[in-house]
């Protein structure tokens, strides 16, 4: 590990990772500021500011004194806004948040990317991968604003990267949910309808995982821009992987055995960069 950060600036602080993030930084013992369109009260961070992300002014007070930033705000599905106000608004955040931490000489940033990106969630079509498991290099199909917004977001801190000099790590998230209910839903609901499931190859993250490998995003002794794939390393099915793949997605190459319940997601980049594997792991 490099030395800890002094202060780290979390937006999106107020929703479930942005609130993992928090806990995780405050048992570090690591000041945090927080960064929200609102402010529920009781966040476990010492200093918070409420306005948009996209805000410049904002953005600036907000990263006083903050030597790493971790970037969650979103609109994190298409559905939640018109097609305008999702990409605009998310790409936006990005770039502002990316660009003010540059030019405060912030050298540290990790974003919040999707498995979204990939174009099989939220296309109108089914869509399936041209091959299996995932890795980073994969080709994107993306039909919907959301998924687009997270692409374009891994090319922005790409992008300052090269501008400032930024180490940034874009980290594609699968479903995230918290330790009792929203996973334990999920594996029901995709239970019933395996084909839901297919359209994000059934993976999930816990939120504390998804802040965890945060951490490790602004810590890790590393340089440059990264994309990586954090996800469990099982997937929510009882069924086993090959067979749902045969089912759903039978034309996907098969570049490596996926036993059992395998997720068919590669993980080793996550490894490899950032020293990561998920510590809560649904049986």
């Amino acid at each position: 590990m490099t030395d800890f950060p002094r202060r780290v600036l979390v937006t999106g602080a107020a929703g479930s990772v942005g609130l993992a993030t928090l806990d995780l930084l405050a048992r570090h013992q690591v000041a945090a500021t927080g960064l929200d369109l609102r402010d529920p009260g009781g966040l476990p961070a010492d200093r918070m500011v409420v306005g948009s992300a996209g805000d410049p002014e904002v953005v600036r007070r907000a990263l006083d004194g903050v030597d790493a930033v971790i970037h969650l705000a979103a609109l994190p599905a298409p559905v939640l806004g018109t097609p305008e106000e999702v990409f605009c608004g998310n790409t936006r955040a990005t770039f502002v948040v990316l660009e003010e931490a540059g030019r405060a000489g912030v050298r540290r940033a990790a974003i919040a990317s999707s498995m979204s990106a990939l174009g099989l969630a939220w296309a109108d079509r089914v869509l399936h991968p041209a091959y299996v498991p995932v890795d980073e290099q994969i080709p994107l199909q993306v039909e919907d604003p959301y998924g687009l917004s997270k692409q374009a977001d891994e090319l922005t801190a790409a992008m300052m990267s090269r501008r400032h000099g930024m180490t940034t790590v874009a980290l594609r998230f699968p479903r995230l949910g918290g330790p009792e209910d929203k996973l334990q839903h999920t594996a029901e609901e995709w239970a019933v309808d395996r084909a839901a499931g297919a359209k994000e190859l059934w993976s999930y993250l816990d939120v504390r995982d998804a802040a965890w490998a945060a951490w490790l995003a602004v810590t890790r002794p590393i340089e440059g821009h990264h994309v990586v794939t954090v996800a469990a390393p099982n997937t929510l099915m009882s069924d086993p992987t090959e067979e749902l793949l045969d089912v759903f997605h039978p034309d996907s190459e098969r570049r490596a055995p996926l036993p059992d319940r395998t997720v068919p997601l590669d993980l080793r980049a996550a490894e490899r960069v950032l020293g990561f594997t998920a510590r809560h792991v649904l049986p």
